[in-house]
């Protein structure tokens, strides 16, 4: 079968997981400011950090005593800073149902040797969250971006736990609400939610972390980038505005400009719901087509962000794995050639499939012009 190019294209093709869309209306004259080619550390260059942590707290409305850092090497920088200074002292429960999740699971096995269990999902599924011990210290990805599944709440997080909470959100903060009573750790980069540059990522401590921070040394030798502790105290400098390395402060404007749009928006609550109304177009359209499903099949579980799709067509199905990403390349590169969508393509870790980011800085009019150029090029692909 063969179908018509659509009339229209979405104004704005960028479904990109990360880095993700800017902002609707953002240019980079909007950039221009005062700390550009001065010091980080000059007054005005630590008065802009500063002024970015303090709008990143109110508008993922942080609780006051959870401190806010700006950190090297984007979420996964913030990630290990974290395990690196905080796992040890107690065994570690690490969840992992997508590729990132499986990447904390190699640092804290491989690199830290921990004594650690892991409780594994396969790809559109999450582990059995009942089996987490409130003794043990917890490292899990509250949103997992190459898989498309969530965890639907923090219910599974007790409130009388002994250990230590350490949550990657990269690609649910400024998406999906967190339970702040039940984090110590979280986690996430510029380049997700807010569409914001890469390399940059924020690191936020509860009391309980910074508590752990002062009273645990690790046992193992830390670079320079990851040491948030000086003679046994906390080295609060870094979250008031003082970086361990040199940002850019070209980034710090970019994102202050997201945060800032953010606000304008409505806040938090609006963000979380333009993100949801882009799903709820996906879900549409996927209920009305029989050659698409979702890698995640429950619907509490599934992303609002980084919704991922599964090629559900006979023909598609009987194919072995490589034809099968081929197939997906083809498609990928025939709305490229269109301009109707970039970057579409599942992560090359999961399962041969679509990702289409629908984060806030997406607009669901964008999101309504790209399903039929996907049916469109799924019956192109496959008749060629």
């Amino acid at each position: 079968m063969t179908i018509d190019k659509p009339a229209a294209r979405p104004a704005r093709a960028h479904f990109s997981s990360g880095p993700c869309a800017k902002r609707p209306g953002w240019s980079p004259e909007k950039l221009n400011a005062p700390t550009l080619g001065r010091s980080h550390r000059a007054k005005v260059g630590k008065a802009r950090l500063k002024e970015a942590i303090e709008r990143t707290r109110a508008l993922l409305e942080a609780p006051d005593e959870f401190r806010i850092g700006i950190v090297p090497a984007s979420d996964t920088g913030a990630v290990e800073m974290a395990m690196w200074s905080l796992l040890g002292p107690r065994p570690v429960d690490l969840l992992a149902w997508e590729s990132f999740g499986e990447g904390w699971v190699t640092d804290a096995v491989k690199q830290l040797r921990l004594d650690a269990r892991v409780l594994r999902a396969p790809y559109g599924e999450l582990p059995d969250l009942a089996q987490v011990d409130p003794a043990h210290d917890v490292v899990f990805t509250w949103n997992g971006t190459t898989s498309g599944v969530r965890v639907p709440n923090a219910d599974w997080i007790s409130a009388q736990r002994e250990g230590v909470v350490i949550c990657d959100a990269t690609s649910a903060a400024f998406a999906q609400p967190l339970d702040w009573a039940k984090l110590d750790v979280v986690t996430f980069s510029w380049q997700k939610a807010l569409g914001g540059e890469a390399a940059h990522g924020v690191l936020i401590l509860g009391p309980r972390a910074a508590a752990r921070l002062e009273s645990y040394t690790p046992p193992w030798p830390l670079p320079k980038i990851f040491r948030l502790t000086k003679d046994g105290k906390l080295v609060e400098e870094i979250f008031e505005g003082s970086t361990i390395n040199t940002p850019s402060m070209l980034c710090v404007e970019d994102y202050i400009d997201a945060l800032e749009w953010g606000e304008r928006l409505g806040g938090l609550k609006a963000l979380m719901a333009r993100a949801d109304a882009n799903l709820a177009v996906l879900e549409r359209w996927v209920a009305k087509t029989a050659w698409i499903e979702f890698l995640c099949a429950d619907p509490a579980a599934r992303s609002n962000t980084s919704v991922c799709l599964k090629i559900v067509d006979p023909a598609f199905v009987a194919l072995d794995e490589g034809a099968q990403r081929a197939f997906v390349k083809k498609m990928e590169a025939l709305l490229e050639a269109e301009g109707a969508a970039y970057d579409i393509g599942g992560y090359r870790d999961a399962p041969p499939g679509l990702r289409v980011w629908c984060g806030a800085t997406v607009e669901t009019d964008d999101v309504e012009a790209l399903t039929p150029w996907l049916d469109w090029a799924f019956e192109e692909a496959k008749s060629a």
